[in-house]
Protein backbone atom coordinates (compact mmCIF):
# COMPACT_ATOMS: atom_id res chain seq x y z
CA UNK A 1 0.00 0.00 0.00
CA UNK A 2 1.39 3.34 -0.53
CA UNK A 3 1.55 5.93 2.53
CA UNK A 4 -1.26 8.46 2.22
CA UNK A 5 -0.28 11.89 3.62
CA UNK A 6 -1.44 13.83 6.58
CA UNK A 7 -2.74 16.44 4.54
CA UNK A 8 -5.23 14.42 2.18
CA UNK A 9 -6.61 11.79 5.00
CA UNK A 10 -8.13 12.42 8.64
CA UNK A 11 -6.39 11.04 11.32
CA UNK A 12 -9.23 8.55 12.24
CA UNK A 13 -9.19 7.26 9.01
CA UNK A 14 -5.84 6.91 9.03
CA UNK A 15 -5.60 5.01 12.08
CA UNK A 16 -8.34 2.92 10.70
CA UNK A 17 -6.79 2.02 7.66
CA UNK A 18 -3.90 1.00 9.53
CA UNK A 19 -5.65 -1.15 11.79
CA UNK A 20 -7.75 -3.00 9.28
CA UNK A 21 -4.62 -4.04 7.33
CA UNK A 22 -3.21 -5.15 10.29
CA UNK A 23 -5.47 -7.44 11.37
CA UNK A 24 -6.09 -8.28 7.89
CA UNK A 25 -2.65 -9.38 7.11
CA UNK A 26 -2.74 -11.53 10.39
CA UNK A 27 -5.74 -13.44 8.92
CA UNK A 28 -5.53 -14.07 5.51
CA UNK A 29 -2.37 -15.18 3.11
CA UNK A 30 -1.07 -11.42 1.68
CA UNK A 31 0.05 -11.78 -2.51
CA UNK A 32 2.69 -9.50 -3.81
CA UNK A 33 0.84 -6.55 -4.15
CA UNK A 34 0.22 -6.88 -0.42
CA UNK A 35 -3.27 -6.95 -0.96
CA UNK A 36 -5.67 -10.02 0.76
CA UNK A 37 -6.34 -13.24 -0.96
CA UNK A 38 -9.62 -14.93 -0.18
CA UNK A 39 -8.63 -18.90 0.79
CA UNK A 40 -10.25 -21.72 -1.76
CA UNK A 41 -12.37 -22.13 0.95
CA UNK A 42 -14.01 -18.53 1.11
CA UNK A 43 -13.93 -18.43 -2.96
CA UNK A 44 -16.19 -21.74 -3.78
CA UNK A 45 -18.32 -21.45 -0.59
CA UNK A 46 -17.59 -24.89 0.20
CA UNK A 47 -18.04 -25.85 3.98
CA UNK A 48 -15.65 -27.45 6.29
CA UNK A 49 -15.48 -29.93 8.96
CA UNK A 50 -16.36 -26.87 11.54
CA UNK A 51 -20.04 -25.60 12.18
CA UNK A 52 -20.60 -22.74 9.99
CA UNK A 53 -21.22 -19.16 11.69
CA UNK A 54 -23.39 -16.21 10.37
CA UNK A 55 -20.13 -14.78 9.19
CA UNK A 56 -19.79 -17.34 6.50
CA UNK A 57 -21.80 -17.65 3.64
CA UNK A 58 -22.60 -21.04 2.73
CA UNK A 59 -23.26 -22.21 -0.66
CA UNK A 60 -27.44 -21.76 -1.79
CA UNK A 61 -29.18 -24.80 -0.47
CA UNK A 62 -30.61 -27.08 -3.78
CA UNK A 63 -34.24 -26.15 -2.81
CA UNK A 64 -33.66 -22.37 -3.87
CA UNK A 65 -31.90 -22.94 -7.70
CA UNK A 66 -33.17 -26.50 -9.02
CA UNK A 67 -35.47 -26.19 -11.90
CA UNK A 68 -38.69 -26.85 -9.72
CA UNK A 69 -40.32 -29.92 -11.53
CA UNK A 70 -37.13 -31.50 -10.89
CA UNK A 71 -36.66 -30.34 -7.38
CA UNK A 72 -40.61 -31.34 -6.27
CA UNK A 73 -39.85 -34.79 -7.91
CA UNK A 74 -36.20 -35.43 -6.46
CA UNK A 75 -37.40 -34.31 -3.02
CA UNK A 76 -41.30 -36.33 -3.09
CA UNK A 77 -40.65 -39.44 -4.67
CA UNK A 78 -38.38 -40.71 -2.09
CA UNK A 79 -41.17 -39.44 0.68
CA UNK A 80 -44.03 -40.96 -1.24
CA UNK A 81 -42.30 -44.20 -1.39
CA UNK A 82 -41.02 -44.05 2.22
CA UNK A 83 -44.49 -43.20 3.16
CA UNK A 84 -45.84 -45.99 1.25
CA UNK A 85 -43.55 -48.60 2.80
CA UNK A 86 -44.82 -46.83 6.38
CA UNK A 87 -48.32 -47.59 5.50
CA UNK A 88 -47.22 -51.37 5.54
CA UNK A 89 -46.61 -51.85 9.25
CA UNK A 90 -50.22 -50.93 10.37
CA UNK A 91 -51.44 -52.82 6.78
CA UNK A 92 -48.99 -55.50 7.26
CA UNK A 93 -49.83 -56.09 11.06
CA UNK A 94 -54.08 -56.51 10.09
CA UNK A 95 -53.40 -58.86 6.94
CA UNK A 96 -51.49 -61.06 9.42
CA UNK A 97 -53.73 -60.78 12.84
CA UNK A 98 -56.56 -61.64 10.19
CA UNK A 99 -55.68 -64.86 9.74
CA UNK A 100 -55.32 -65.46 13.80
CA UNK A 101 -57.93 -68.19 14.88
CA UNK A 102 -58.66 -69.65 18.05
CA UNK A 103 -61.04 -72.55 19.21
CA UNK A 104 -63.13 -70.05 20.94
CA UNK A 105 -66.88 -69.51 18.86
CA UNK A 106 -68.25 -65.74 18.88
CA UNK A 107 -71.79 -64.38 17.46
CA UNK A 108 -72.48 -61.36 17.15
CA UNK A 109 -76.23 -60.14 18.09
CA UNK A 110 -77.75 -61.21 14.69
CA UNK A 111 -76.40 -64.56 14.91
CA UNK A 112 -73.16 -64.49 12.47
CA UNK A 113 -70.30 -66.14 13.31
CA UNK A 114 -67.44 -63.76 14.05
CA UNK A 115 -63.75 -64.93 13.75
CA UNK A 116 -61.23 -63.88 16.18
CA UNK A 117 -59.16 -62.30 12.68
CA UNK A 118 -62.27 -60.10 12.59
CA UNK A 119 -62.17 -59.16 16.36
CA UNK A 120 -58.48 -58.81 16.24
CA UNK A 121 -59.06 -56.42 13.23
CA UNK A 122 -61.02 -54.47 15.45
CA UNK A 123 -58.60 -54.62 18.41
CA UNK A 124 -55.95 -52.36 16.21
CA UNK A 125 -58.77 -50.19 14.89
CA UNK A 126 -59.92 -49.48 18.72
CA UNK A 127 -56.29 -48.79 19.46
CA UNK A 128 -55.78 -46.52 16.67
CA UNK A 129 -56.68 -43.21 18.28
CA UNK A 130 -53.96 -43.40 20.47
CA UNK A 131 -51.86 -44.39 17.75
CA UNK A 132 -52.82 -41.47 16.19
CA UNK A 133 -52.14 -38.78 18.81
CA UNK A 134 -48.70 -40.38 18.87
CA UNK A 135 -48.11 -39.87 15.41
CA UNK A 136 -50.07 -36.32 15.72
CA UNK A 137 -47.04 -35.47 18.70
CA UNK A 138 -44.33 -36.55 16.35
CA UNK A 139 -45.62 -34.94 13.00
CA UNK A 140 -47.09 -32.16 14.21
CA UNK A 141 -43.65 -31.68 16.57
CA UNK A 142 -41.57 -32.20 13.29
CA UNK A 143 -43.38 -30.03 11.08
CA UNK A 144 -43.25 -27.08 13.33
CA UNK A 145 -39.17 -27.53 13.38
CA UNK A 146 -38.96 -28.42 9.66
CA UNK A 147 -40.94 -25.31 8.62
CA UNK A 148 -38.57 -23.30 11.03
CA UNK A 149 -35.30 -24.92 10.36
CA UNK A 150 -35.89 -24.85 6.79
CA UNK A 151 -36.92 -21.00 6.64
CA UNK A 152 -33.58 -20.53 8.97
CA UNK A 153 -31.16 -22.30 6.50
CA UNK A 154 -32.98 -20.63 3.08
CA UNK A 155 -32.09 -17.16 5.80
CA UNK A 156 -28.29 -18.62 5.72
CA UNK A 157 -29.10 -18.79 9.95
CA UNK A 158 -26.66 -22.11 10.55
CA UNK A 159 -26.66 -21.19 14.30
CA UNK A 160 -30.57 -21.08 14.13
CA UNK A 161 -30.90 -24.28 12.16
CA UNK A 162 -28.51 -26.38 14.47
CA UNK A 163 -30.15 -25.37 17.67
CA UNK A 164 -33.66 -25.78 15.94
CA UNK A 165 -33.34 -29.55 15.20
CA UNK A 166 -31.53 -30.02 18.77
CA UNK A 167 -34.94 -28.12 19.71
CA UNK A 168 -36.92 -31.26 17.78
CA UNK A 169 -34.85 -34.12 19.69
CA UNK A 170 -36.13 -32.62 22.96
CA UNK A 171 -39.24 -31.87 22.24
CA UNK A 172 -39.77 -35.72 21.34
CA UNK A 173 -39.02 -36.78 24.50
CA UNK A 174 -41.11 -35.15 26.24
CA UNK A 175 -43.57 -36.04 23.51
CA UNK A 176 -42.83 -39.89 24.55
CA UNK A 177 -43.61 -39.39 28.72
CA UNK A 178 -47.32 -38.79 27.52
CA UNK A 179 -47.67 -41.70 25.69
CA UNK A 180 -45.81 -43.64 28.43
CA UNK A 181 -48.65 -42.29 31.15
CA UNK A 182 -51.15 -43.51 28.74
CA UNK A 183 -49.65 -47.18 28.19
CA UNK A 184 -49.45 -47.55 31.69
CA UNK A 185 -52.20 -45.57 33.09
CA UNK A 186 -55.25 -45.71 30.21
CA UNK A 187 -54.73 -48.33 28.04
CA UNK A 188 -57.72 -50.77 29.13
CA UNK A 189 -59.70 -47.33 29.79
CA UNK A 190 -59.35 -46.26 26.11
CA UNK A 191 -60.62 -49.71 24.54
CA UNK A 192 -63.36 -50.44 26.64
CA UNK A 193 -64.49 -46.44 26.46
CA UNK A 194 -65.64 -47.13 22.69
CA UNK A 195 -67.81 -49.85 23.86
CA UNK A 196 -65.44 -53.10 23.26
CA UNK A 197 -65.96 -56.14 25.54
CA UNK A 198 -64.69 -59.67 25.08
CA UNK A 199 -61.96 -60.68 22.68
CA UNK A 200 -61.92 -56.86 21.41
CA UNK A 201 -61.02 -55.52 24.53
CA UNK A 202 -58.54 -57.77 25.28
CA UNK A 203 -56.96 -57.82 22.01
CA UNK A 204 -57.09 -54.16 21.70
CA UNK A 205 -55.75 -53.54 25.53
CA UNK A 206 -52.51 -55.83 25.07
CA UNK A 207 -51.87 -54.02 21.36
CA UNK A 208 -51.96 -50.63 22.64
CA UNK A 209 -50.17 -50.98 25.94
CA UNK A 210 -47.31 -52.39 24.09
CA UNK A 211 -46.94 -49.37 21.33
CA UNK A 212 -47.76 -46.90 24.01
CA UNK A 213 -44.42 -48.15 26.27
CA UNK A 214 -42.35 -48.37 23.39
CA UNK A 215 -43.31 -45.06 21.45
CA UNK A 216 -39.58 -43.42 21.89
CA UNK A 217 -38.86 -45.30 18.74
CA UNK A 218 -41.46 -43.80 16.63
CA UNK A 219 -40.91 -40.73 17.93
CA UNK A 220 -37.00 -40.44 17.46
CA UNK A 221 -37.99 -41.67 13.85
CA UNK A 222 -40.33 -39.14 12.58
CA UNK A 223 -37.83 -36.05 14.16
CA UNK A 224 -34.52 -37.79 12.21
CA UNK A 225 -36.64 -38.34 9.27
CA UNK A 226 -37.74 -34.88 8.93
CA UNK A 227 -34.31 -33.13 9.69
CA UNK A 228 -32.75 -35.07 6.52
CA UNK A 229 -36.12 -34.07 4.32
CA UNK A 230 -35.37 -30.07 6.33
CA UNK A 231 -32.37 -29.76 4.08
CA UNK A 232 -33.61 -31.28 0.94
CA UNK A 233 -32.21 -35.19 1.95
CA UNK A 234 -35.29 -37.11 0.94
CA UNK A 235 -33.49 -39.73 -0.56
CA UNK A 236 -31.36 -40.76 2.94
CA UNK A 237 -34.85 -40.18 4.82
CA UNK A 238 -36.52 -43.02 3.22
CA UNK A 239 -33.79 -45.61 3.81
CA UNK A 240 -34.60 -45.93 7.77
CA UNK A 241 -38.41 -45.99 7.10
CA UNK A 242 -38.41 -48.77 4.15
CA UNK A 243 -35.43 -50.89 7.10
CA UNK A 244 -38.29 -50.24 9.84
CA UNK A 245 -41.03 -51.66 7.28
CA UNK A 246 -38.89 -54.53 5.94
CA UNK A 247 -37.67 -55.65 9.17
CA UNK A 248 -41.98 -55.42 10.49
CA UNK A 249 -42.69 -57.35 7.66
CA UNK A 250 -40.07 -60.50 8.76
CA UNK A 251 -40.85 -60.11 12.09
CA UNK A 252 -44.77 -60.43 12.18
CA UNK A 253 -45.57 -63.67 11.05
CA UNK A 254 -42.94 -64.88 13.04
CA UNK A 255 -44.01 -63.61 16.51
CA UNK A 256 -47.36 -63.51 15.17
CA UNK A 257 -47.83 -67.65 14.60
CA UNK A 258 -44.93 -68.60 16.74
CA UNK A 259 -42.46 -69.69 14.06
CA UNK A 260 -38.75 -70.68 14.49
CA UNK A 261 -39.22 -72.07 17.57
CA UNK A 262 -40.54 -68.62 19.45
CA UNK A 263 -43.89 -68.79 21.12
CA UNK A 264 -46.99 -68.05 19.27
CA UNK A 265 -48.15 -64.06 20.78
CA UNK A 266 -50.74 -63.32 18.67
CA UNK A 267 -52.01 -59.55 18.65
CA UNK A 268 -48.83 -58.91 20.82
CA UNK A 269 -46.10 -60.65 18.81
CA UNK A 270 -48.04 -57.71 15.73
CA UNK A 271 -46.98 -55.00 18.29
CA UNK A 272 -43.82 -56.24 19.34
CA UNK A 273 -42.74 -56.64 15.52
CA UNK A 274 -44.01 -52.92 14.91
CA UNK A 275 -41.87 -51.69 17.71
CA UNK A 276 -38.67 -53.57 16.91
CA UNK A 277 -39.02 -52.25 13.35
CA UNK A 278 -39.50 -48.56 14.55
CA UNK A 279 -35.93 -49.56 16.97
CA UNK A 280 -34.23 -50.06 14.28
CA UNK A 281 -35.15 -47.10 12.11
CA UNK A 282 -34.82 -44.46 14.91
CA UNK A 283 -30.91 -45.52 15.38
CA UNK A 284 -30.20 -45.47 11.77
CA UNK A 285 -32.01 -42.07 11.46
CA UNK A 286 -29.74 -40.65 13.96
CA UNK A 287 -26.42 -42.22 12.30
CA UNK A 288 -27.41 -40.72 8.72
CA UNK A 289 -28.19 -37.13 10.59
CA UNK A 290 -24.57 -37.50 12.06
CA UNK A 291 -22.87 -38.88 9.50
CA UNK A 292 -24.48 -37.79 6.32
CA UNK A 293 -26.35 -34.32 7.31
CA UNK A 294 -23.87 -31.69 6.02
CA UNK A 295 -26.18 -29.12 6.72
CA UNK A 296 -26.92 -29.66 10.50
CA UNK A 297 -24.64 -30.00 13.36
CA UNK A 298 -26.21 -32.14 16.26
CA UNK A 299 -24.59 -31.26 19.62
CA UNK A 300 -25.73 -31.34 22.75
CA UNK A 301 -23.35 -29.34 24.15
CA UNK A 302 -24.28 -26.10 21.98
CA UNK A 303 -27.63 -26.79 22.91
CA UNK A 304 -29.72 -24.06 24.18
CA UNK A 305 -33.32 -24.37 25.45
CA UNK A 306 -35.32 -21.03 23.95
CA UNK A 307 -38.42 -20.00 24.53
CA UNK A 308 -38.54 -17.92 21.37
CA UNK A 309 -37.53 -21.18 19.13
CA UNK A 310 -40.35 -23.36 20.98
CA UNK A 311 -42.92 -20.41 20.46
CA UNK A 312 -41.97 -20.28 16.48
CA UNK A 313 -41.84 -24.24 16.61
CA UNK A 314 -45.63 -24.82 18.18
CA UNK A 315 -46.75 -22.01 16.18
CA UNK A 316 -46.96 -23.94 13.17
CA UNK A 317 -46.63 -27.43 15.00
CA UNK A 318 -49.28 -27.09 17.57
CA UNK A 319 -52.03 -26.62 14.62
CA UNK A 320 -50.60 -29.76 13.01
CA UNK A 321 -50.43 -31.29 16.43
CA UNK A 322 -53.84 -30.72 17.03
CA UNK A 323 -54.84 -31.20 13.22
CA UNK A 324 -53.86 -34.88 14.05
CA UNK A 325 -55.14 -35.31 17.11
CA UNK A 326 -58.65 -34.71 15.83
CA UNK A 327 -58.02 -37.54 13.53
CA UNK A 328 -57.92 -39.29 16.91
CA UNK A 329 -61.42 -37.96 18.47
CA UNK A 330 -63.18 -39.20 15.03
CA UNK A 331 -61.54 -42.56 14.95
CA UNK A 332 -62.87 -43.06 18.77
CA UNK A 333 -65.85 -41.42 18.11
CA UNK A 334 -66.79 -43.37 14.47
CA UNK A 335 -65.74 -47.04 16.23
CA UNK A 336 -68.13 -45.99 19.16
CA UNK A 337 -71.20 -45.24 16.70
CA UNK A 338 -70.58 -48.43 14.45
CA UNK A 339 -70.14 -50.75 17.16
CA UNK A 340 -73.61 -49.85 17.83
CA UNK A 341 -75.12 -50.44 14.48
CA UNK A 342 -73.06 -53.63 13.91
CA UNK A 343 -70.14 -55.83 15.57
CA UNK A 344 -68.27 -56.23 12.02
CA UNK A 345 -68.61 -52.59 11.44
CA UNK A 346 -65.52 -51.43 12.94
CA UNK A 347 -63.47 -54.33 11.00
CA UNK A 348 -64.81 -52.74 7.86
CA UNK A 349 -63.84 -49.13 9.03
CA UNK A 350 -60.90 -50.67 9.94
CA UNK A 351 -60.01 -52.02 6.95
CA UNK A 352 -61.12 -48.78 4.41
CA UNK A 353 -58.60 -47.06 7.14
CA UNK A 354 -55.65 -49.50 6.10
CA UNK A 355 -56.51 -49.54 2.38
CA UNK A 356 -56.84 -45.85 1.94
CA UNK A 357 -53.49 -45.03 3.01
CA UNK A 358 -51.94 -46.84 0.24
CA UNK A 359 -53.43 -43.74 -1.64
CA UNK A 360 -53.46 -41.14 0.61
CA UNK A 361 -49.62 -41.32 2.09
CA UNK A 362 -48.47 -40.48 -1.30
CA UNK A 363 -50.08 -37.32 -1.09
CA UNK A 364 -49.00 -36.90 2.23
CA UNK A 365 -45.51 -37.25 1.19
CA UNK A 366 -46.21 -35.26 -1.87
CA UNK A 367 -47.24 -31.93 0.65
CA UNK A 368 -44.59 -32.88 3.41
CA UNK A 369 -41.91 -31.95 0.24
CA UNK A 370 -43.89 -28.90 -0.83
CA UNK A 371 -43.76 -27.94 3.09
CA UNK A 372 -40.01 -27.28 2.82
CA UNK A 373 -39.68 -26.36 -0.62
CA UNK A 374 -42.15 -23.32 -0.05
CA UNK A 375 -40.88 -22.46 3.28
CA UNK A 376 -36.89 -22.30 1.91
CA UNK A 377 -38.28 -19.60 -0.80
CA UNK A 378 -40.43 -17.84 1.32
CA UNK A 379 -37.45 -17.36 3.67
CA UNK A 380 -35.59 -16.41 0.44
CA UNK A 381 -38.23 -14.43 -1.19
CA UNK A 382 -38.74 -16.14 -4.13
CA UNK A 383 -42.37 -15.97 -4.97
CA UNK A 384 -42.31 -17.62 -8.12
CA UNK A 385 -40.80 -20.70 -7.05
CA UNK A 386 -43.42 -20.94 -4.93
CA UNK A 387 -46.58 -20.58 -7.16
CA UNK A 388 -44.89 -23.43 -9.74
CA UNK A 389 -44.16 -25.93 -7.20
CA UNK A 390 -47.78 -25.55 -5.58
CA UNK A 391 -48.98 -25.70 -9.24
CA UNK A 392 -46.68 -28.72 -9.60
CA UNK A 393 -47.87 -30.28 -7.07
CA UNK A 394 -51.80 -29.82 -7.85
CA UNK A 395 -51.21 -31.77 -11.05
CA UNK A 396 -49.86 -34.77 -9.29
CA UNK A 397 -51.88 -34.98 -6.46
CA UNK A 398 -55.11 -35.18 -9.10
CA UNK A 399 -53.45 -37.95 -10.71
CA UNK A 400 -52.44 -40.45 -7.56
CA UNK A 401 -56.16 -39.86 -5.83
CA UNK A 402 -58.27 -40.30 -9.55
CA UNK A 403 -56.21 -44.06 -9.41
CA UNK A 404 -57.60 -44.76 -6.08
CA UNK A 405 -60.96 -43.17 -6.71
CA UNK A 406 -61.30 -45.84 -9.45
CA UNK A 407 -59.86 -48.57 -7.60
CA UNK A 408 -62.45 -47.81 -4.49
CA UNK A 409 -65.23 -47.85 -7.56
CA UNK A 410 -64.58 -50.51 -9.33
CA UNK A 411 -62.54 -53.53 -7.57
CA UNK A 412 -63.30 -53.20 -3.68
CA UNK A 413 -64.55 -56.57 -3.41
CA UNK A 414 -60.64 -57.48 -4.37
CA UNK A 415 -59.11 -54.91 -2.06
CA UNK A 416 -61.12 -56.24 0.80
CA UNK A 417 -59.81 -59.94 0.53
CA UNK A 418 -56.53 -58.96 1.20
CA UNK A 419 -57.86 -59.27 4.60
CA UNK A 420 -58.95 -62.52 4.75
CA UNK A 421 -60.69 -63.16 7.96
CA UNK A 422 -62.74 -65.99 6.92
CA UNK A 423 -66.11 -63.56 7.56
CA UNK A 424 -68.59 -63.39 4.78
CA UNK A 425 -69.78 -60.26 6.68
CA UNK A 426 -66.86 -58.21 5.82
CA UNK A 427 -67.49 -58.16 2.18
CA UNK A 428 -71.24 -57.75 2.22
CA UNK A 429 -70.84 -54.80 4.49
CA UNK A 430 -67.07 -53.32 3.21
CA UNK A 431 -67.87 -53.38 -0.54
CA UNK A 432 -70.83 -50.90 -0.39
CA UNK A 433 -69.02 -49.18 2.12
CA UNK A 434 -65.88 -48.02 0.02
CA UNK A 435 -67.84 -47.54 -3.37
CA UNK A 436 -69.43 -44.29 -1.01
CA UNK A 437 -66.42 -43.34 0.79
CA UNK A 438 -64.21 -43.20 -2.11
CA UNK A 439 -65.86 -40.48 -3.58
CA UNK A 440 -64.74 -38.35 -0.87
CA UNK A 441 -61.43 -38.64 -2.72
CA UNK A 442 -62.38 -36.22 -5.79
CA UNK A 443 -62.43 -33.44 -3.11
CA UNK A 444 -59.03 -34.69 -0.53
CA UNK A 445 -56.55 -34.41 -2.66
CA UNK A 446 -57.10 -30.50 -2.85
CA UNK A 447 -57.40 -29.77 0.40
CA UNK A 448 -54.79 -31.85 1.60
CA UNK A 449 -51.62 -30.21 -0.88
CA UNK A 450 -53.00 -26.75 0.08
CA UNK A 451 -52.92 -27.63 4.02
CA UNK A 452 -49.40 -28.46 3.00
CA UNK A 453 -49.02 -24.63 1.44
CA UNK A 454 -50.84 -23.09 4.50
CA UNK A 455 -47.80 -24.79 7.36
CA UNK A 456 -45.08 -24.03 5.00
CA UNK A 457 -45.78 -20.51 4.87
CA UNK A 458 -46.59 -20.39 8.98
CA UNK A 459 -50.35 -20.39 8.97
CA UNK A 460 -50.57 -23.61 10.55
CA UNK A 461 -54.08 -22.59 12.06
CA UNK A 462 -55.77 -22.72 8.62
CA UNK A 463 -55.04 -26.38 8.11
CA UNK A 464 -56.43 -27.11 11.98
CA UNK A 465 -59.63 -25.50 11.22
CA UNK A 466 -60.12 -27.08 7.81
CA UNK A 467 -59.51 -30.65 9.88
CA UNK A 468 -62.18 -29.67 12.53
CA UNK A 469 -64.44 -29.06 10.01
CA UNK A 470 -64.28 -32.19 8.22
CA UNK A 471 -63.53 -34.69 11.21
CA UNK A 472 -65.34 -33.24 14.16
CA UNK A 473 -67.72 -30.37 13.43
CA UNK A 474 -69.20 -32.45 10.31
CA UNK A 475 -67.83 -36.08 10.02
CA UNK A 476 -69.02 -37.34 13.24
CA UNK A 477 -72.66 -35.03 13.74
CA UNK A 478 -73.49 -36.24 10.13
CA UNK A 479 -72.76 -40.08 11.13
CA UNK A 480 -74.33 -40.08 13.61
CA UNK A 481 -77.74 -38.69 12.31
CA UNK A 482 -77.55 -40.71 9.17
CA UNK A 483 -76.79 -43.86 11.32
CA UNK A 484 -80.05 -42.69 13.44
CA UNK A 485 -82.05 -42.52 10.48
CA UNK A 486 -81.19 -44.88 7.87
CA UNK A 487 -78.56 -47.05 9.98
CA UNK A 488 -75.23 -48.47 8.83
CA UNK A 489 -75.46 -48.30 5.20
CA UNK A 490 -76.17 -44.59 5.13
CA UNK A 491 -73.41 -43.69 7.88
CA UNK A 492 -70.70 -43.96 5.41
CA UNK A 493 -71.75 -41.25 3.30
CA UNK A 494 -70.95 -38.94 6.02
CA UNK A 495 -67.54 -38.98 4.29
CA UNK A 496 -68.00 -37.13 1.28
CA UNK A 497 -70.26 -35.27 3.20
CA UNK A 498 -67.51 -33.54 5.42
CA UNK A 499 -65.15 -33.69 2.68
CA UNK A 500 -67.33 -30.67 0.80
CA UNK A 501 -67.13 -28.34 3.82
CA UNK A 502 -63.43 -29.29 3.86
CA UNK A 503 -63.06 -28.07 0.38
CA UNK A 504 -65.39 -25.01 1.16
CA UNK A 505 -63.38 -23.79 3.98
CA UNK A 506 -60.22 -24.47 2.23
CA UNK A 507 -60.73 -22.60 -0.72
CA UNK A 508 -61.51 -19.46 1.51
CA UNK A 509 -58.15 -19.76 3.20
CA UNK A 510 -56.65 -20.08 -0.03
CA UNK A 511 -57.30 -16.80 -1.58
CA UNK A 512 -56.84 -15.15 1.82
CA UNK A 513 -53.44 -16.41 2.35
CA UNK A 514 -52.22 -15.71 -1.68
CA UNK A 515 -53.50 -12.14 -1.31
CA UNK A 516 -52.47 -11.71 2.25
CA UNK A 517 -48.74 -13.40 1.79
CA UNK A 518 -47.85 -15.01 -1.58
CA UNK A 519 -48.63 -11.86 -3.78
CA UNK A 520 -46.53 -9.39 -1.45
CA UNK A 521 -43.73 -11.77 -1.78
CA UNK A 522 -41.49 -9.35 -4.40
CA UNK A 523 -41.40 -10.78 -7.84
CA UNK A 524 -37.97 -11.78 -9.09
CA UNK A 525 -39.06 -10.51 -12.28
CA UNK A 526 -40.27 -7.14 -10.72
CA UNK A 527 -37.05 -6.99 -9.00
CA UNK A 528 -35.07 -7.34 -12.58
CA UNK A 529 -36.61 -4.47 -13.87
CA UNK A 530 -36.39 -1.97 -11.17
CA UNK A 531 -32.59 -2.88 -11.45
Amino acid sequence: MGKATKKNTKSNTKKSTKQTTKNSAKKQPVDNANKPVASAKNQTGTSTNKPKTNDQKPTENKMGVLPENKLLISMAVPLMISNLVQALYNVVDSIFVSRITTNEIVYDAGGNLISAGTDAISALGLAFPIQIIIIALGIGTSVGVSSLLSRALGEKKQKLANNVAMHGIFLMILSYLVSLAIGIFFAHEVIAGQGAVGRKLEYGTTYLRIVCCCSIAVYMEIMMERLLQSTGRTSLSMIPQITGAVINLIMDPILIFGLLGLPKMGVAGAALATVFGQIIASILGLYLNVKKNKDLTLSIREFKLSAKVLKRIYAVGAPAILMQAVGSVMNFGMNAILLGLHAGAVAVFTVYYKLQSFFFMPLFGLSSALVPIVAYNYGAGKRERIVKTYKLSMIYSFCMIFIGFLMFELIPDKLLMIFNTGDSTLISLGVPALKIIGVHYLFAWYCIITGGLFQALGNGVYSLINSLMRQLVVLLPAAFILGKFGGLPLVWWSFPIAEVSSLTVTLIFFFKIKREIIDRIPSEKDSAVSA
